[in-house]
């Protein structure tokens, strides 16, 4: 990297189930644990190994508690003060600002990445590039995001918007962020892709550590409060203590609006547009996009069975059982067969495997979740 490299310290929240990803991704196994793509790693490990290289140091991984023997195995060279494990679910606010709180107090001078666990993205010299020009425009005392260039009017994303470029010598390419707007309707979308100022908000921000908790301080002086006491708490003996004892009363939110938002409009935020591919690998039609496992015919095979038979068939098959999946003149199909759940229906309506989910822990089903 460049300038300032010696500062960045990127790491990792790795949280969330995947629900629309349901069979294959559970409580317990979530999305980020899984190979989705046939390259033989986890998306945790993958996210993982193309951060390192940036790092100053090293990659921090924020989770849950559930899931620390899993990441231990799967990241056995992250050691135990660079695993922060979540007690329960508190959103991104509390897991971002704690781990920016912790590296902030181990270097004042820290400038922060903040990757999402479970995202795709190529190739990773071109993903190397601009995050060292994000680096480099939050070392001019600004929050960072990367916006992804909409391929679609997707309702499903938040969007950013942008205007004059920055004028940063060694990054060009950064704008000044105007606003973050939520999830939009179709129409609002169709309109933000063709005006070419908004970009699809992909959750990575880049920022001074101190700039980021000056406005968490600003905007959730609880939360802020909170994370210091921990962080000040994590590089001695009191770290379970003080974890144990602050973060049941942390408040639950979003860094969007916890930080991002404010910060925007305070005109400290701006935008590195990605010229990397990007896929938050959302639902099965995502994994059947990106699969590079070995093909049946039309059909992307997943998982452990490899038994399966098409006859004029597209789509994806996921299997973990002994049994054979025949897929005989259907287009699209999305099976999921797992020992006590199987999933089918189309890639076009993938996105509704979330409402299952919901009907499931509405009628007590939890035990498959």
């Amino acid at each position: 990297m460049k300038t300032h490299s010696a500062h960045f310290y990127p790491f990792i929240p790795a949280g969330g189930v995947g629900s629309r990803l349901w069979p294959l991704s559970r409580a317990d196994a979530p999305k980020f644990l899984l190979d989705l793509t046939g390259s033989g790693h986890s998306l945790l490990r993958s996210t993982y190994d193309r951060l390192i290289d940036l790092s100053s140091d090293s990659v921090m991984v924020i989770t849950g508690r559930t899931h620390a023997q899993a990441v231990k195995q799967q990241l056995p060279e992250c050691t135990d003060t660079d695993l922060v494990l979540e007690p329960s679910p508190k959103d991104s606010g509390a897991a971002i600002g704690l781990a920016s709180a912790i590296i902030s107090l181990r270097d004042p001078e820290a400038i922060i990445g903040s990757f999402a666990a479970d995202h795709v993205v190529e190739p990773t010299e071109e993903f190397h590039r601009v995050v060292e020009e994000a680096v480099v425009t939050a070392a001019s005392g600004r929050i960072v995001t990367i916006g992804i260039t909409p391929t679609s009017p997707s309702t499903g994303f938040g969007y950013i918007r942008a205007s004059e470029n920055l004028n940063i010598e060694e990054a060009p390419s950064a704008l000044k962020v105007e606003d973050f707007v939520e999830k939009p309707d179709e129409d609002t979308a169709r309109a933000y892709v063709r005006s070419g100022h908004y970009t699809w908000n992909a959750g990575m921000f880049v920022a001074p550590a101190q700039l980021l908790l000056k406005h968490l301080q600003a905007n959730q002086p609880e939360l802020h409060d909170g994370i210091m006491e921990i962080a000040r708490a994590w590089d001695t003996d009191q770290r379970d203590e003080a974890m144990d004892r602050v973060w049941p009363s942390l408040p639950k939110i979003a860094i969007d609006y916890a930080v991002a938002e404010p910060a925007a409009a305070a005109g400290d935020v701006a935008m590195v547009p990605a010229s990397f591919t990007w896929d938050d690998v959302g639902d099965f039609a995502a994994i059947s996009r990106l699969n590079r496992a070995v093909n049946v015919d039309e059909v992307a095979v997943i998982g452990k069975n490899k038994r399966v038979m098409t006859d004029n068939a597209s789509g994806i098959v996921a299997s973990d059982t002994s049994r054979i999946v025949a897929l005989i003149g259907v287009e699209d199909i999305v099976v999921v067969d797992t020992p006590d759940a199987l999933l089918v229906t189309t890639q076009e309506h993938a996105q509704r495997v979330k409402n299952a989910v919901n009907s499931l822990k509405e009628n007590g089903e939890t035990d498959v979740l």
